[in-house]
């Protein structure tokens, strides 16, 4: 699988040997880790939740996407589900190909299109004891490629509480 859900902290180190190939030259990863504040408030711990079926399905379309739009070798991406405490890794993309040029436009498109298309919920807790859901980034609007205009903080929109998902 080239997109998947962990519930344990993600291992960069054994992902990127998932990507190892003796014709890449150059390797790209992006790690999102969960940060202290969002729109203006003291964030003290997040839940993400996923419809894990379709999820992983859109996942896995959106990786090969990346592999027949860009000249790469491999692409990963793991995303956890759970709760996350303060500076652990929410999600992991690696590109390995030939040149870096590529590696780098190929991971942005995972990364940007994953957080666009596929069903994950976050849950933030808030210092001051509020909590609320925020859907991924951009997630009224349809995804921007351009590396001259491209935001990426979460947008805060509010939406309603997911279904819970069972395993």
């Amino acid at each position: 699988m080239r997109f998947r859900f962990s519930t344990v902290p993600i291992d960069a180190a054994v992902a990127r040997r998932e990507l190892l190939d003796r014709s890449a030259g150059g390797y790209v990863s992006f790690e999102g880790w969960v940060r202290d504040h969002n729109e203006g408030l003291e964030v003290k711990r997040l839940e993400y939740e996923a419809f894990q079926e379709l999820a992983v399905k859109e996942g896995e379309r959106i990786v090969a996407e990346a592999l027949a739009r860009f000249p790469v070798k491999h692409a990963l991406c793991i995303h956890r589900v759970g709760a996350l405490e303060l500076g652990e890794m929410a999600v992991w993309v690696g590109v390995s190909s030939a040149h870096r040029g590529e590696a780098f436009d190929a991971c942005r498109y995972v990364i940007d299109e994953v957080k666009h298309r596929v069903p994950i919920w976050k849950k933030e807790h808030y210092v001051n004891g509020d909590s609320g859901w925020v859907n991924c980034e951009r997630c009224a609007t349809a995804p921007r490629h351009s590396h001259a205009d491209h935001s990426h903080a979460d947008q805060g929109h509010d939406h309603p509480q997911p279904t819970p998902v069972s395993d």
